[in-house]
C-alpha cells in the first residue's frame, strides 16, 4: 500500500504511513467511498467499516461471534437507542414460487426486494437483513435522525406504491402479481456491531421493539402498512391512521392497539403540528420582528429585500416567521415552500 503523501510503501494492515505518519483513509467495502481513519460507519452508505480493508485471520469454518466467555468484546456491549424498526415481506411468497423454477422465482422476487431496499435507503434506513422474501430495516441507527418514525412511514408508503406499479406491470406480462405487508414500530433497543469469523460485520438491534415490529408486519392487511400506538403518537398529522382495534400479540401480555397507515396527512413540519395543538405565548424577539418589518417596508417601496434567519436548532426561527406572517400579511401575496431532511423532495409530495 503506497502513501499518497510521501509515496512510501506500507504493509496492507497499516493505519498510518511508516515514513510520514499520515493516516490512511478507510475505504468502505460496500460503496468504496473514502472515510476518515477513525470512522466506524461509511459517510456515504452508513455500512459498518469494522472490517474494511482487512482480511480475517480466522478459519473460514469458524463463523461464530468473535467473543468468548472469558473476554469482553466492546462491539457486543452495545448502545441503547430509540429507533424505528420496519419489517416487510411478500405475502404468500411460498405459494407464489411453489410451481416455479428457481430462476423464474428469482426473476419475480429480486426486483421486488430491490424496490423495498431502495425505498428504505431513500429515507436513510439501514438494511439490517434481507429475509429472502422481505427486508428488515432500521431508522435512527446507526445514523441518528430525529424524524426517524416519519422516515420509516415515508419509506413504507413508497414501498407499497412502487410494488403496486411493479405488480401491475408483471400482471400485464402474464405473471402472477405480488403484494406485500409492512410493519413498523418505534421503541428502545440495544444496538451493537457483531463481527463474524469471516470478517463480516453485522449491525444488530436487540429488544422487544424489534419483535413487535415483526408482529405488526404479520398483522398488516395484505398490501398495507400496520403500525403501533407509539408510531401513531409520533406521526399523527403527518400520516392518516385507521384503527384496527386492540389485538392480542404473541409475547405481549396486554392487547396491542394496531393502526393501518392509509396515506399522507395534512402536516409537513413540526411547526404545523405544534400549531394544531396550540402555541405557547410568543415572548421577546422584538428586535428581530422589527428587522423583518423594516425589510417588508423597503420591499413595498420598491427596494427588493432578502432576509435570512440563522440560529441553533430549536430556538424558534420558524415560529418567528410565523408570528411575523400572522401580524403583517396585509395585502401581500404569500408564497411558502419547505425542505426535507432526507434529500430532494420525495415523489409522494409531488
Amino acid at each position: 500500500m503506497r502513501c499518497s503523501k510521501c509515496g512510501a510503501e506500507n504493509p496492507d494492515r497499516a493505519k498510518f504511513c511508516v515514513e510520514c505518519a499520515s493516516p490512511f483513509a478507510r475505504r468502505c467495502p460496500s460503496c468504496d467511498a473514502e472515510n476518515p481513519p477513525n470512522a466506524k460507519f461509511c459517510l456515504e452508505c452508513a455500512k459498518p467499516l469494522a472490517s474494511a480493508g482487512r482480511k480475517s485471520s480466522r478459519s473460514p469454518a469458524n463463523s461464530r461471534i468473535q467473543a468468548s466467555a472469558g473476554t469482553r468484546d466492546a462491539s457486543l456491549e452495545g448502545e441503547r437507542k430509540t429507533v424505528t424498526v420496519l419489517f416487510t415481506d411478500i405475502k404468500g411468497s411460498m405459494e407464489l414460487i411453489e410451481s416455479l423454477d428457481p430462476e423464474e422465482a428469482r426473476a419475480i422476487v429480486d426486483p421486488a426486494l430491490k424496490l423495498m431496499m431502495e425505498a428504505a435507503q431513500r429515507y436513510g434506513g439501514y438494511i439490517a437483513q434481507s429475509t429472502g422474501d422481505g427486508i428488515f430495516a432500521l431508522f435512527g441507527a446507526p445514523i441518528a435522525h430525529e424524524d426517524h418514525p416519519q422516515r420509516a412511514l415515508y419509506a413504507a408508503v413508497r414501498m407499497q406504491e412502487d410494488l403496486k406499479r411493479y405488480s401491475d406491470r408483471i400482471r400485464t406480462e402474464g405473471r402472477v402479481p405480488i403484494q406485500a405487508r409492512v410493519g413498523v414500530n418505534t421503541g428502545e433497543v440495544v444496538v451493537r456491531s457483531i463481527t463474524t469469523g469471516e470478517g463480516r460485520t453485522e449491525y444488530v438491534p436487540v429488544g422487544h421493539s424489534t419483535g413487535l415490529a415483526a408482529r405488526m408486519q404479520a398483522l398488516a392487511p395484505t398490501g398495507s402498512i400496520a403500525a403501533t400506538e407509539q408510531v401513531r403518537k409520533l406521526c399523527e398529522g403527518y400520516f392518516v391512521f385507521k384503527s384496527l382495534g386492540p389485538t392480542k400479540v404473541k409475547g405481549v401480555s396486554e392487547p396491542v392497539n394496531v393502526y393501518e397507515v392509509t396515506g399522507l396527512g395534512p402536516l409537513r413540519t413540526r411547526l404545523q403540528r405544534a400549531a394544531a395543538r396550540g402555541f405557547s405565548k410568543f415572548v421577546g424577539h422584538e428586535r428581530e420582528i422589527e428587522a423583518l418589518r423594516h425589510a417588508a417596508e423597503q420591499a413595498r417601496a420598491g427596494r427588493g429585500q432578502i432576509v435570512a434567519v440563522v440560529a441553533e436548532p430549536g430556538v424558534g426561527k420558524s415560529r418567528l416567521f410565523d408570528e411575523f406572517k400572522a401580524k403583517n400579511q396585509l395585502d401581500w401575496v404569500l408564497l411558502e415552500t419547505l425542505s426535507v431532511s432526507h434529500g430532494r423532495c420525495p415523489r409522494i409530495f409531488q
